[in-house]
């Protein structure tokens, strides 16, 4: 599903005009893509987290140098939504 179809289809359920879903969605997914770029975690309760976990500094062999230390954003689900997709 994307953005444009996730939308469309809460346009519908509420009878809200595009625009203005359009606008709330853009604001949420800014708020969350904010949050992780400032190193904190998003929990939404039912739904999901976004974690972002830090990864230590690796030497590679080959050519001597130092891989930086970098954020790496993860998800996880709680187990009432996985077992709902597995299901399907």
């Amino acid at each position: 599903m994307t953005k444009a179809e996730i939308v469309a289809e809460i346009a519908s359920k509420t009878n809200i005009e595009k625009v203005a879903v359009q606008a709330t969605v853009e604001s949420f997914m800014d708020a969350i893509k904010k949050a992780m770029a400032d190193g904190e975690n998003v929990y939404l309760r039912g739904f999901g987290s976004f974690v972002v976990k830090q990864r230590p500094r690796k030497p590679v062999a080959i050519t001597q140098r130092t891989i930086r230390s970098s954020f790496q954003p993860t998800t996880s689900l709680p187990s009432s939504l996985q077992r709902f997709l597995s299901v399907r």
